[in-house]
């Protein structure tokens, strides 16, 4: 019988085909999962943990002997006078990852299940696409995605849907006599909208689907392997947290209301999401875009129809919102309200390396899909996590296990003086535009939250710090319009986030009175 010095992927996974075993039925064998074992085949230079060593071994030492024989033969394990077993390659952070992470292994699971391949397939495809990436190559790609501006990619976007967009049209604004465009598709009825939402007022609400999810195709299939091996190879984040997506809204007048189904994140990430890294590697290059110039965006969102077509396709987005924070007079400001702009970090899937409003997030469940369907849940929760520091509520570290995460004996206390004082005149929260981003075909829900009471700032401005998905937080006093000017052409926006920014703008000039000179923005 063979002795095995140290059990590799490639080991392991010889002594699974000797035995017949399934993966399943083998990871019951030695105590370990059945994603592992998959990884074995995904990662044969692999090196399983000293537990799981000592279980190889009995589990050889028991086998009979055609087994053992069948395993020396798959092993194709040559004497050691002959060719001495070469040393273990080192494991990268990224191969351990796509080796343990379960939300790897989700994004994984989904591939296999939507391209039919049998298991374990998508697998080592990824292991061979991340093998054979150059990294150089794929920073300086990200490099020269970053230097991209704003204002190209929305013409970029508008060039590819030219063919006309009825009652809908591209969010444009003026500012200090320069225009700016972005890819925010909307409406008349979709913007300026002053809406109060929070305590009842916002109306959405959560339907479940049967709807059946259609098969990928294969260029669909490939660009998700390689997305997701460069996502590894960059260190970014993927959580695979439920958020919602989209199947109808309806804005009237002093009401808004939508529905909402809930899908899994890694669903969108692998589709819709890929959509903005096709476009800016195009427009970066110099090339084309224009219909069948992009493979992905004929495929998913061809036309403006099937933009506007929530319930027919995946359209996640978000919330996000300007806030602004009454301050009283003191050493070097007279009473204003201080904005905070963030800078977003490289890790994060959305947005990264742009400036943003902040809180920003996907719309997604915490732990009631019904009650957390309302856009000023997001917010709120948004506000504890990117504000005040609850890692409890952020989907990124782990399983929700609170039963009410946002009940009043848990909250941070600059939230809970808030919720204290709902329609008091302490705060507000109020919708004030909704579009849809013809870049990535998500829905940006954007809003204001002005805390109107300075007593807040007094006893908590001290705690109001970013997480991990800003790479800096910037402050702006609503009085220095010079400053907010500057801010406002900035190319380092997202589209979604100047579509925010220039909204809660108007807004906030309207009713911050003497603690606002805001620049003029007009609407276009």
């Amino acid at each position: 019988m063979d002795v095995v010095d140290t059990w590799t992927g490639h080991l392991a996974s010889a002594l699974k085909r000797a035995l017949r075993e399934t993966n399943e039925g083998f990871a019951g064998r030695i105590g370990t999962s059945v994603r592992t074992v998959a990884a074995w085949s995904a990662g044969p230079e692999l090196v399983p943990t000293a537990e799981i060593q000592r279980a190889l071994d009995t589990l050889l030492f028991q086998a009979a002997a055609d087994v053992q024989a069948r395993f020396a033969l798959l092993a194709g394990k040559p004497t050691q006078e002959e060719h001495p077993q070469p040393e273990p390659r080192s494991v990268t952070p990224a191969q351990r990852r796509l080796a343990e992470d379960p939300h790897i292994a989700a994004a994984v699971s989904w591939l296999e299940a939507n391209f039919r391949w049998a298991p374990a397939t998508a697998r080592g495809r990824v292991a061979q696409e991340l093998a054979g990436l150059d990294s150089r190559a794929v920073e300086l790609r990200a490099q020269r995605q970053a230097e991209v501006t704003r204002e190209r990619v929305a013409k970029a976007a508008q060039r590819y849907y030219r063919a006309g967009f009825g009652l809908w049209r591209p969010y444009e604004v003026t500012a200090s006599g320069q225009r700016l465009t972005t890819s925010i598709l909307t409406q008349d009825a979709w913007v300026d909208l002053a809406q109060p939402i929070g305590d009842g007022q916002d109306r959405s609400e959560y339907r479940p689907t049967t709807r059946q999810e259609s098969p990928l195709s294969r260029g669909a299939a490939e660009a998700a392997i390689r997305s997701l091996a460069e996502s590894l190879a960059k260190g970014s984040q993927i959580v695979n947290a439920e958020i919602y997506s989209l199947t109808s809204v309806d804005i009237q007048p002093g009401r808004i209301s939508g529905s909402f189904e809930v899908i899994d994140f890694v669903r969108y990430a692998l589709t819709l999401n890929l959509l903005e890294g096709e476009l800016m590697t195009a427009v970066a290059a110099g090339e084309s875009e224009q219909p069948g110039s992009m493979p992905l965006r004929d495929e998913y969102l061809p036309d403006v129809a099937s933009v506007v077509d929530f319930g027919e396709r995946v359209c996640a987005g978000g919330a996000l919102a300007l806030m602004a924070i009454a301050r009283p007079r003191g050493r070097t400001n007279d009473p204003d309200y201080l904005l905070l702009v963030q800078e977003r970090s490289s890790s994060v899937l959305n947005a990264n390396r742009r400036l943003a409003v902040i809180p920003k997030a996907f719309h997604g469940p915490m732990s009631d899909y019904s009650e957390d369907a309302r856009f000023s849940a997001t917010l709120e929760r948004e506000m504890e996590e990117e504000l005040f520091g609850r890692t409890d509520v952020d989907s990124t570290v782990g399983a929700q296990l609170h039963a009410d995460p946002m009940h009043p004996s848990l909250l941070s206390d600059p939230m809970r003086w808030l919720l204290e004082r709902p329609g008091s005149g302490g705060w507000r929260m109020e919708s004030t535009a909704v579009g849809i981003n013809l870049v990535s075909g998500n829905y940006e829900f954007a809003s204001l939250i002005v805390i109107e009471d300075e007593e807040w700032w007094v006893k908590y401005g001290g705690q109001v710090r970013a997480n991990w998905e800003s790479s800096g937080l910037h402050r702006y006093s609503s009085l220095d319009v010079d400053r907010l000017n500057a801010l406002t052409l900035d190319q380092r926006w997202s589209n979604e986030g100047i579509f925010a920014f220039t909204q809660g703008c108007r807004r906030l000039a309207e009713i911050g009175g003497p603690r606002v000179r805001m620049p003029l923005i007009e609407w276009e």
